[in-house]
């Protein structure tokens, strides 16, 4: 059991909660993370967290917030590795590959913080695809390197159109069924073949006439 915390300094309770929300919703279903359990484990009372949050949605929405910059980090970290001693078309692909194996290992390695960051119910109003309200989240990565690809004529531009929902749509799926269904049973090396036949699979789509 998680012993309670004291030592945040004054005017710096609300990032005390966060962090404590934060690690309690890594390990734990989004319907565990409350604002009465938050205060529990940062040593006060639920008053003085409500004080702080409006609701556990608030709550929540900046759990969500964090993860979605964790895995935007983790995105620009992996296209960082590609390297740009080749043809600009190769770039523009291992780009787009990067992107999307980050999106994977992000809900593999982190499945309840996920599960947060792509819950509507945490979704900010009037803010879509992207849960969050941040231009450079994750949702903006991935519509960034697409347009890198219509760029080197990789894409087609009339392929362009809500091609990162496809996308998005695509490689979602495949870590909700590593996270939670049969694909999460299968050896790391099978589930890898799969996933870069989506990759695959996906990069054809892009490039194929419109029929």
């Amino acid at each position: 059991m998680a012993s309670p915390r004291t030592t945040y300094h004054h005017g710096n309770l609300r990032s005390a909660l966060i962090d404590e929300a934060w690690e309690l919703a890594r390990t734990s279903a989004p319907e565990k993370v409350t604002v009465r359990e938050v205060a529990r484990r940062a040593g006060v009372s639920h008053n003085a967290a409500y004080r702080h949050f409006a609701d556990r949605q608030e709550l929540m929405s900046s759990i969500a917030d964090r993860a979605l910059a964790t895995l935007a980090e983790m995105m620009h970290d992996r296209i960082a590795t590609v390297s740009t001693d080749q043809d600009p078309a190769s770039i523009a692909r291992d780009r787009f590959r990067e992107t999307a194996r980050a999106y994977a290992s992000f809900a593999i390695d982190e499945p309840h913080l996920f599960q947060v960051a792509f819950h509507a119910e945490f979704s900010r109003p009037g803010v879509s695809p992207d849960v969050s309200e941040r231009r450079g989240g994750p949702y903006a990565i991935l519509h960034s390197v697409l347009d890198e690809m219509v760029e080197v004529g990789e894409i087609p531009p009339e392929r362009r159109s809500d091609a990162e929902m496809v996308c998005w749509a695509s490689v979602h799926g495949f870590a909700e069924l590593c996270i939670k269904g049969p694909l999460g049973l299968l050896p790391e090396d099978e589930r890898d073949n799969i996933f870069e036949r989506l990759l695959v699979t996906l990069l054809h789509g892009l490039k194929a006439p419109i029929a």
